[in-house]
């Protein structure tokens, strides 16, 4: 903490120089408080705080003066054979505060014999130290030759590390002859700092334009910073791309393999250059999701199935198609695809037997209904027709009562004497080709009824009696 007693900190010329920079200070309920400017040098006298703290020169010694800085490390320091406090480090005003508005160290000066405490405030001033500096140095605007006049594009304003005056910029545009500089007012800081289109462009006698935007500051001197605007005048895009049809229906197998190619579209577009570079995609306002089920080939126009094909969730697919330029600002045409799906046989029946009427008297009368027959099928068409068929040779029979509805019912008289179980099956078949069938077992059993009298094994004995 000493410095030499030849040191510099103790000529009369560098404390001349030093009560130049310094700003005044003050003591004041038990503080002290001092001002340095901010990337002030080495040795910049700062304040006489020995005396200010109403110390003297030589207790400062033997009274063990020291100093603690919170957070601030060495930036200042004192000279104890002067009490002179001065700068230590560089004090770097955005590092240490940000952009607060306040900035200050705060010093702990801690003497004993007796054990005493002060404190002390060094504000650090702001210094214009920090240009003006934009997001990049150069930024690229890609303006169409048919947007009208009073257009205005956003522009990113230049930022200051520094604060107040020193952080107040103003804008100007290199001289041009087709556009001009919005600036927002005080009372309009939301609305970004703009280019103002105050001439038409035209592609034919100036395809690029290169403008310089330039940023100063308020500071003394003033610093400024700089971004290059390069703009491309873009041709006219002004034919979007049309497809050869406007409706395009196809017919799909269910069950297609993926990548099976369900179409190719195309379109054209008259422009020239990206203008007429087409990238087709699925519009999004359509239902089912169509990329579910199906991919389309953004460069070649080209569908393609790309998951399950079930007709019996989705019978007719409806997809919007969109072909968009890469013009700026993009055209788009658009087409219609119907896809419709066609049925294959891949769904058996289902046959049910339901409310049966168990065991059947023997002397049931023909026509007697025994049970239900319920067939399904979720398959259309001939490959969701079933037809019904009864294990042959027995004395029941199938009679249709609806659609997919059938009847069991008896045939001819039973006789359980004869027969007093059946084992019948019922089969559903249905009309595709390859026909696929499913089968249902019913147990009939015959209930006994009193209907034989008692028989004698002879119709005549002879009987022979001992006299």
């Amino acid at each position: 903490m000493m410095l030499a007693s030849g040191s510099w900190a103790q000529e009369p010329r560098f404390l001349l120089l030093s009560l130049l920079l310094l700003a005044a200070w003050k003591a004041g309920r038990g503080q002290v408080h001092y001002s340095v400017p901010e990337e002030a040098k080495h040795g910049t006298f700062v304040g006489r705080i020995a005396q200010d703290l109403g110390l003297e020169l030589e207790e400062l010694v033997p009274r063990m003066f020291r100093m603690a800085s919170k957070g601030s490390g060495d930036l200042l320091e004192v000279n104890l054979q002067n009490g002179i406090l001065f700068v230590n480090s560089r004090i770097d005003r955005e590092e240490l505060c940000g952009r607060r508005l306040e900035c200050s160290i705060h010093l702990e000066v801690i003497v004993e014999r007796p054990l005493q405490v002060f404190h002390v405030e060094v504000e650090v001033k702001d210094i214009n130290d920090n240009p003006p500096v934009f997001p990049a140095t150069r930024k690229n605007l890609f303006i169409s030759e048919t947007r009208a006049l009073d257009s205005h594009f956003s522009l990113e304003g230049a930022s200051d590390a520094d604060i107040g005056v020193n952080a107040l910029l103003a804008y100007r545009l290199s001289p041009n002859e087709y556009f001009s500089l919005g600036i927002p007012t005080n009372d309009e800081q939301v609305k970004p700092l703009q280019l103002v289109l105050k001439k038409p462009l035209d592609r034919e006698i100036a395809s690029e334009l290169l403008l310089v935007l330039k940023a100063t500051d308020g500071g003394k001197p003033e610093l400024s910073g700089t971004v290059e605007l390069h703009i491309t005048v873009l041709d006219v895009n002004d034919n979007a791309p049309v497809f050869d049809k406007a409706i395009h229906r196809v017919k799909l197998l269910e069950n297609a393999r993926n990548g099976t190619l369900v179409i190719r579209l195309n379109a054209s577009d008259l422009d020239e250059g990206s203008n007429s570079h087409i990238l087709y995609s699925f519009t999004t306002d359509v239902s089912p999701d169509p990329e579910a089920s199906f991919r389309i080939d953004s460069a070649s126009g080209e569908i393609k199935v790309n998951g399950k094909i079930d007709f019996e969730e989705t019978k007719l697919w409806k997809l919007q198609i969109e072909a968009k330029d890469k013009g700026n600002p993009p055209m788009s045409g658009h087409c219609t695809l119907w896809v419709e799906i066609i049925d294959v046989n891949d769904n058996a029946p289902e046959v049910t037997v339901t409310s049966l009427s168990l065991p059947v008297r023997e002397d049931t009368q023909p026509s007697t209904v025994i049970a239900l027959i319920r067939v399904f099928d979720r398959d259309s068409g001939a490959n969701g027709e079933v037809t019904c068929f009864l294990t042959p040779n027995v004395p029941f029979k199938i009679m249709s009562t609806f659609k997919n509805y059938y009847s069991l019912v008896l045939d001819s008289a039973l006789d359980r004497e004869s027969v007093s179980i059946y084992d019948l099956v019922v089969t559903g078949r249905d009309g595709g080709s390859p026909s696929l069938s499913a089968t249902a077992s019913v147990s009939v059993e015959v209930a006994d009824v009193n209907d034989n009298a008692p028989v004698f094994a002879q119709p005549e004995y002879t009987v022979f009696v001992k006299e």
